[in-house]
């Protein structure tokens, strides 16, 4: 099969012809028929991560059931199937409770050394970042990162689930627990922004502000729902909110862009009891300062929150399930956040394309993924 390998630190995706094995015990060997280009993958690219290369990325993958392990038991050949790019071993106390990104056991769903890997070349084995790989015709995965969904979802729109949905529209459900007529702001209007913005207004908040620096960005946010838009690059945030609530401030932010002074400016448009969310992920090393007192402002006595999130506390079992019907129910707006599909050999340029200006998301697509 013809695959995206990353096989140098600064290097562009190479297409490669690559081997993928057959499934044992509980693998899934999947027809991937739609793969999200997250920014998750691209940095891995550009800096490393500490991720052992070559390594075929992609973790945004939705496709079909092509062949099952012997001891799978939770799908069929012809099952459509969304992957998550958590790893849930399925045993420990957090799995069993449904807290999937706090698993123990690390590495509990890989083969054994002593066994064919999975994927390999004529350079020999391949890694699969967070065990998935799917920038690639096939991808073997794990029974326990996938989950099968209704037929009827359009695989592009179901790709992008895994990732961009459960992360932006999780933060909002299942870490922030959004209110209806509370007041939130959604820091980076980006693919995970727009799914937080759009949940947002699902659960009722009234006020929904998305910050960005990019006119078509904050356009878009109006169209997922944000009652309000600042650009940051003209306006002052904190004063903005602050008009914009009459002085009460937020009762949620939610930071999207892994840079410490947006996450400053999130802290600092909070209101009384308000919690910030750092949900894109910050580079190694990177401080943020952070201010419990004077009375005035200060976290301690404005009872403030800060915290950090990964795939949105999302069990998604659960939770894709559940996006998936608000799509089809009409509910939920993936149609104009897939803005773009191409074919696997467009990579480079839609990642280069991306970094000039990223406008909802652009997915792989291979043969019958309408």
């Amino acid at each position: 099969m013809r695959a995206a390998v990353t096989r140098r630190v600064g290097e562009k995706f190479e297409i490669s012809e690559v081997e993928v094995a057959s499934p044992i015990g509980r693998e899934v060997l999947v027809e991937v028929r739609a793969s999200g280009l997250c920014h998750s993958d691209i940095t891995v690219v550009h800096t490393g991560m500490g991720v052992e290369m070559p390594i075929v990325l992609g973790h945004e993958i939705a496709g079909v059931v092509a062949a099952v392990g012997p001891d799978v038991t939770r799908m069929a050949v012809g099952d459509h199937v969304v992957a998550a790019a958590l790893q849930p071993c399925g045993r420990c106390t957090a799995c069993l409770g449904g807290n999937l990104n706090a698993c123990v056991n690390a590495g509990a769903l890989e083969r054994d050394p002593a066994d064919v890997p999975r994927l390999r070349d004529e350079s020999g084995p391949l890694g699969r970042l967070q065990g998935l790989g799917g920038f690639a015709e096939q991808a073997l995965i794990h029974e326990n990162q996938l989950v099968t969904i209704n037929p009827a979802m359009p695989f592009d729109k179901a790709s992008v689930i895994g990732c961009a949905v459960v992360t932006g529209g999780g933060a909002v459900f299942n870490a922030a627990k959004v209110a209806p007529g509370q007041a939130v702001a959604v820091f980076g209007c980006g693919g995970v922004g727009l799914n937080a913005i759009q949940a947002a207004r699902l659960a009722g908040a009234t006020r929904i502000i998305g910050v960005d620096i990019q006119p078509e960005k904050l356009a878009l946010a109006k169209k997922f729902g944000a009652t309000d838009v600042i650009d940051s690059s003209q306006a002052d945030v904190v004063e903005s909110v602050d008009e914009l609530t009459g002085g009460a401030g937020v009762d949620h932010a939610f930071v999207m862009i892994g840079v410490p002074a947006v996450a400053q400016t999130a802290m600092a448009v909070l209101g009384f009891n308000g919690t910030t969310y750092l949900v894109g992920g910050m580079s190694p090393g990177a401080e943020l300062p952070l201010r419990p007192s004077p009375a005035e402002s200060g976290l301690l006595p404005r009872q403030q929150g800060l915290r950090g999130l990964w795939l949105g506390s999302s069990n998604f079992y659960r939770d894709i399930p559940m996006y998936v019907d608000l799509y089809l129910g009409g509910r939920l707006n993936l149609d104009d956040l897939v803005t773009r599909t191409i074919a696997l050999d467009e990579i480079n340029e839609a990642y280069e394309e991306m970094e000039r200006e990223s406008l909802g998301r652009t997915v792989i697509t291979f043969p019958g993924a309408s």
